[in-house]
């Protein structure tokens, strides 16, 4: 199912290629005065909408910052969004428009299953620099390209880790993992089972569910009735809400975690108080960052609002993309990526990161959070022994 996924996601990907060659693709401009263009691909309608606005938000605030120290190359950064609403086929054609505008490169994706088509209309179109912020789907920097990077980890990171914290940590010895089908929960699933799976003497349960339904009360009594001390769900927010809502309502008692889609306050804002307990693996949020602490401040009195998950990543993206331009002296896709490549010991929003050989970031940073009096609090992390300690 997974490979007739991607197969799906490749095809759009490649029908939108096709129709850009079509019309004949430009360069972006190099004009001293025009502003460099980076472009922002994330859900700006649709249930995951927040979460797109709110990395947009982090995008013209790495902008701004950027400008206000004399911009890159003595010209201005201008960031454009497009809405991909976390569709393959829509994320195509989105690339394709990103494309026609003349962007120098990319920052953005919220949902794999979009970056994925999104970063081969970008390699076939003269391998467009694609920072992703959120998207954690490995296959995104498997194929090869030297044209993806991300600021974030991936779920072959995030699988074991909460893999850890279950077995570890809960002493859990009946384990659901529940995912939506999308290439970003069934990935994040598979990467838990398996790593689950390497400790002995735990059972684990793989339980599928269709997003976008309002009841899940007949799913959630079926798990109840296999007798669970975890139940972890990897896909997105809105799910995690309702599904929250509904055990309570059913009274069920046993651990409910999910991954880093259901890191966000929507959960909170559906569930209410059925939300307190629950227990998230994740990249650490800004506010719970000792290096994000001027950005929290300044997002907060930019928007009149706390930062969601992933715009603190997104500025990181956007910032990174701004010095690999200035290092590179040049607006050239080849000439970007090989200073992206080159980036090493990075100090940005979200900590000192670097690239690795395939564009991911080193080192990936987890912790858990857990909701209590229904705010997100810093939990659980590893320490440098492998042990589990309070987030300081």
């Amino acid at each position: 199912m997974q490979k007739k996924r991607l197969a799906a996601i490749a095809a759009a990907a490649a029908t939108a290629s096709l129709l850009l060659a079509a019309c004949g693709s430009t360069s972006p401009s190099s004009s001293s005065n025009s502003p460099i263009l980076i472009g922002v691909p994330v859900p700006l309608s649709g249930p995951y909408a927040s979460a797109g606005t709110d990395i947009v938000d982090g995008a013209k605030l790495a902008a701004a910052k950027v400008n206000s120290n004399g911009g890159v190359l003595g010209r201005k950064i201008q960031i454009v969004p497009v809405d991909d609403a976390c569709d393959a086929q829509t994320a195509a054609q989105a690339a394709q428009k990103l494309i026609s505008d003349n962007v120098t490169a990319v920052a953005g994706g919220y949902c794999s299953s979009a970056s994925l088509p999104e970063l081969q209309v970008f390699h076939q179109n003269g391998d467009i620099p694609f920072v992703l912020d959120a998207s954690t789907n490995p296959q995104l920097t498997q194929y090869g390209y030297n044209d993806v990077f991300r600021t974030i980890g991936r779920d072959d990171e995030q699988g074991p880790f909460a893999a850890n914290f279950i077995a570890n940590y809960l002493h859990a010895k009946k384990v659901v993992v529940m995912d939506d089908a999308s290439t970003y929960a069934a990935g994040l699933a598979q990467n838990t089972i398996d790593a689950l799976n390497k400790y002995p003497g735990i059972t684990v349960i793989h339980q599928t569910i269709t997003p976008g339904q309002s009841d899940y009360t007949s799913e959630l009594t079926h798990i109840a009735s296999l007798h669970p001390d975890v139940l972890y769900y990897t896909g997105y927010f809105t799910e995690a809400g309702l599904l929250l809502k509904q055990a309570a309502t059913l009274g069920l008692k046993f651990q409910i975690m999910g991954g880093d889609a259901t890191n966000d306050p929507t959960v909170i804002k559906t569930a209410g108080a059925a939300a307190n307990n629950f227990i998230i693996t994740t990249a650490p949020l800004a506010q719970f960052l000792g290096t994000a602490k001027s950005y929290v401040t300044d997002y907060t009195a930019k928007y009149g609002q706390a930062p969601g998950p992933y715009s603190v990543y997104e500025y990181d993206a956007v910032s990174v993309l701004a010095q690999a331009i200035k290092s590179a002296g040049s607006t050239k896709a080849s000439a970007i990526n090989a200073a992206l490549h080159k980036v090493k010991d990075y100090q940005g929003m979200t900590g000192t990161f670097s690239f690795n050989k395939v564009g991911d970031r080193t080192p990936a940073v987890y912790i858990t959070l857990k909701i209590v009096n229904q705010q997100f609090t810093a939990f659980q992390e590893l320490n440098s022994s492998g042990q589990w300690v309070s987030v300081p």
